[in-house]
Formats: C-alpha cells, sequence, structure tokens
C-alpha cells in the first residue's frame, strides 16, 4: 500500500507520503542519524517512541502555537487494516506545508556547537554571552540560535538573527524566535518536574496556502534535544544523556570522519540507546 502512495520527501529518520493537494502522512522509521548521517543500524521502536513523545508535546503546546496534525486517523485513508496496525504507533496525517528552510534552535544550557563557539568567541550565533561559563553552564537566559538547513549530506550552518531576517523578513523571523522560546520555556518546565533538563532543542516551522505559521515535523524528542537526568547535571562536564548524544559521544571515540557511509553500532550501543529513549519517553509523557 505504501508503494501506492507517492513519496514526497525521505528524511534521514521520516518519510512523507501524498495523500491529497492538503495532507500527506509522514511516517518516523528507526532510522538514527547523528552528525548528520544516517546510520547502517536502526533502533528497534525508535519511530513509534518518536511519534508518541511528538504527539504529546504537540498537544501540549498548542495553546502557543497551531501545529500540523490533523487528528484524520489512519483507518480513514489506509484500507488495510493490517497496515493500520502497523504504521499506527509511527505515522500521523498532517498539513502539507511549505517548510521554512531554518532550523529553530533554542538554548537553555551552553553545551555542544555552543560550547564551542562560546569556547572560541565568547558568543553563540552573535549572541554575547557572560565570561567564566562552563560546559553545561545554565545561560542567563534562554537564546535562540538559529541555523540554516542545509542540502543532504552537508552540515547546518549556525548564523545569527539578522541572517534569519534577512532570509525570512523581520516578522516571520520574529514569530518563529518567539513561538520557539516559549515552546522551550513550556516544556522545560514540565519535564524539570520530572526530574528532566532540557538543554536545548530544535523546532522547524512551515507556511499554509494563506501564510499561517504552523509547528511542524517533529518536537522534543530525544532526536531533537538534549535531555538530562536533573539530579547527575553537573556543569563542568558534558552530563549523560537521554538522547542520541550517548550515541555522537560513542562516535566520536572512532577513527570516523563523521561522513557517510556511518559505522556500525555495536549491539550494546544500540540496546542502551533504545533503553535511554523509552526512558525519557516514559517520564515526559506519563499521567
Amino acid at each position: 500500500m505504501l508503494n501506492m502512495l507517492p513519496l514526497i520527501h525521505q528524511g534521514k529518520v521520516r518519510d512523507s507520503f501524498a495523500l491529497d493537494d492538503e495532507h500527506m502522512m509522514i511516517v518516523a522509521s528507526d532510522r538514527l542519524s547523528a552528525f548528520d548521517v544516517v546510520l547502517p543500524d536502526p533502533m528497534p521502536g525508535k519511530g513509534a517512541m518518536l511519534t508518541q513523545i511528538s504527539n504529546f508535546w504537540f498537544d501540549q503546546t498548542r495553546h502557543i502555537i497551531d501545529n500540523h496534525l490533523t487528528g484524520i486517523p489512519l483507518g480513514d485513508v489506509l484500507g488495510d487494516p493490517n497496515l493500520v496496525a502497523l504504521l499506527e504507533q509511527r505515522a500521523v496525517i498532517v498539513r502539507r506545508l511549505q517548510p521554512i528552510p531554518v532550523e529553530a534552535i533554542v538554548r537553555g544550557y551552553l553545551i555542544g556547537s555552543g560550547w564551542k563557539d562560546y569556547q572560541q568567541t565568547g558568543a553563540v550565533c552573535g549572541i554575547s554571552l557572560p565570561a567564566g561559563l562552563r560546559q553545561a553552564d545554565r545561560l542567563p537566559e534562554v537564546i535562540f540560535t538559529p541555523s540554516t538547513k542545509a542540502a543532504a549530506g552537508t552540515h547546518d550552518e549556525n548564523v545569527d538573527f539578522a541572517s534569519i531576517v534577512g532570509l525570512l523578513g523581520e516578522d516571520l523571523a520574529g514569530k518563529i524566535r518567539d513561538a520557539s522560546i516559549q515552546i522551550y520555556e513550556h516544556a522545560a518546565r514540565h519535564a524539570l518536574q520530572r526530574g528532566i533538563i532540557i538543554a536545548d532543542t530544535k523546532f522547524e516551522f512551515g507556511l499554509d496556502a494563506e501564510g499561517k505559521l504552523y509547528l511542524m515535523d517533529e518536537i522534543l524528542t530525544p532526536d531533537s534535544s538534549r535531555f538530562w537526568p536533573q539530579d547527575s547535571w553537573q556543569p563542568g562536564t558534558s552530563p549523560p544523556s537521554y538522547d542520541k548524544q550517548f550515541v555522537r559521544d560513542y562516535l566520536e571515540t572512532l577513527d570516523w570522519d563523521k561522513k557517510a557511509p556511518g559505522p556500525a553500532l555495536p549491539p550494546e550501543i544500540i540496546e542502551k540507546t533504545v533503553q535511554k529513549y523509552a526512558e525519557a519517553c516514559e517520564i515526559l509523557t506519563r499521567p
């Protein structure tokens, strides 16, 4: 049945299929990407977990901004009950939107590429920060540090907000920045009550035919965010995480140039990664 649906786009993790002019189906696979390279080994059950946690956050943040979910059941679109059963945990019917070519990155803590930029320049994406901050320090205030979306096989490029204004215009750029910060702050409060720090995250947005802005793709998953156990957070170190940083840390120990093809992962790394995803999903989404 999926072969009968036109494939719009195959991303690193998700596959998008056309349904009609206004709707499409997104299927979250078990693929894992690191350093913008899709690794050869799947993470069993990962797509279902990403869909569950994204749907939870979409529901939690719809008071801030509308999102791409339509609420249309898969059974209304897919005639085969066996296919519905196979996909219902990992597929959603969404609005077809024009993606905005920007990664809307929000940081509450100094880690990753932000930490590297700060060490070199004392700033992140043109935002000056106080001297003397340590790796994994909480930032004085939440910052918006966007990047431009790169072509397949290349890396996204961190840019300052002025570059996004030049790309999108002041009004749209401001809406994306403000919504991104509000969503992050709302989610970070929820997560902290559950003992999880959301160090940083990224969002994607799209426009409908009338130019209305929607939140889309995935949000606040272990693929798109850094989740730290609060009780293990220690500034000055790279904290343990519930997300794919665990895989990145392993890959950093290898003699790999971060170009495709990616290296195979040992079974114990796969098992531990799936365990971390499942734990984060359960903690954040439980009633």
